[in-house]
């Protein structure tokens, strides 16, 4: 008898899918603020960023 493949098997570790979840909402965080920002500087308001190549950078 060959030994069980993870990807056979319904059984998912609850660790495993925390983990994807948040990776999933993290990425959703940061495509709402790359809207955001895309939104608010088609109204004029520059949000930029606040550190460019690890120097902070003031407006």
């Amino acid at each position: 008898m060959a030994p069980l493949r993870g990807e056979d098997s319904r059984l998912v570790r609850p660790y495993v899918l925390a983990h994807e979840q948040r990776a999933r909402r993290e990425q959703e965080k940061r495509q709402r603020a790359r809207r955001r920002a895309l939104w608010l500087a088609v109204h004029g308001v520059d949000i930029g960023p606040r550190y460019i190549h690890g120097v902070e950078v003031t407006a």
